[in-house]
């Protein structure tokens, strides 16, 4: 086994590539590394998405429909930031959106527990988080599941 694996970057395919790209430019303050050349077929276009340089996402313009929730693949992306207050900026963000939130606020991943988030879903339905690993504890909010990972079940 390798001992330096880690995730390098994520992909995912979306239906409007340019819509996308503006969500994760806009909302989540993703920069765009570099895209598709002008020309390229409609169906062979992407987008490199990132921070300070480094590639985080890449997106490809090749669905057809929404993600679906019920099939095997992909449960959900978990963007990290350092502190609660940058949370609750993406929150504000994505409220000015309107995007869909699947709990009312940042929420702790199990009860009692100082790491958190907010959990939302990008323009074709991928399930999203911006959590931070400290600090949800002093908001004083309850886990959503009592029994499970928030960012399980949502």
């Amino acid at each position: 086994m390798t001992a330096s694996l880690r995730t390098g970057h994520i992909g995912i395919n979306v239906t409007d590539l340019d819509r996308s790209v503006a969500f994760y430019r806009d909302v989540l303050g993703l920069e765009e590394l570099g895209a598709s050349k002008p020309g390229t077929a409609p169906e062979r276009r992407a987008a490199r998405l990132g921070k300070k340089g480094e590639l985080l996402l890449t997106i490809w313009q090749q669905a057809v429909g929404g993600h679906e929730r019920d099939r095997a693949g992909l449960h959900h992306l978990a963007f990290e930031v350092d502190t609660v207050d940058e949370v609750r900026e993406a929150e504000w963000a994505l409220k000015e959106q309107g995007a869909a939130f699947e709990y009312d606020g940042v929420v702790p991943h199990g009860e009692g527990q100082d790491s958190g988030g907010i959990f939302f879903v990008d323009p074709d339905g991928t399930r999203l988080e911006v959590f931070t690993r400290s600090g949800i504890a002093a908001e004083g909010g309850h886990a959503p599941h009592a029994d499970a990972p928030t960012c399980g079940f949502f």
